[in-house]
């Protein structure tokens, strides 16, 4: 019974706000994530672009910008730019996709792994915005 009024509720949110059915699944799969403080989980979905920040020099530089996903959970995505291109012309309330690795903080989590691993021993990531993929 819970699954069918899960699925109920899934199909009315995607009827109301017409978002693919994959990122309502993945919503779910890292608002659980979250709430169980798990992290090291590869993870694809999509996010409306809510926050530009700064980049993150300290090390490996990171581009990083703030989403929010369909279901309100909002994410930090730190993107390598070491060794991925920088997504360009980003801005506010543009929508991205993304594939990877989610590590849980109290804020809500952090995206990164978006590249492909130079020694290939991880998951290769990337982002998509408007039509173009960077990894």
């Amino acid at each position: 019974m819970k699954k069918i009024l899960f699925i109920l509720v899934a199909l009315s949110i995607f009827y109301q706000q017409n978002l693919p059915l994959h990122a309502i699944d993945a919503d779910s799969i890292i608002s659980d994530a979250f709430k169980s403080h798990r992290s090291n989980l590869q993870v694809s979905g999509e996010g409306i672009v809510t926050k530009l920040l700064a980049d993150d020099n300290d090390g490996s530089r990171h581009q990083r910008f703030l989403i929010k996903l369909s279901m309100g959970h909002t994410l930090l995505i730190a993107h390598n730019i070491d060794l991925a291109p920088r997504i360009s012309f980003i801005r506010q309330g543009e929508r991205v996709e993304f594939y990877g690795e989610y590590e849980w903080n109290k804020k809500g989590g952090v995206i990164h792994w978006t590249h492909k691993d130079p020694r290939g021993s991880h998951t290769a990531g990337w982002i998509k915005h408007n039509g173009r993929t960077y990894q």
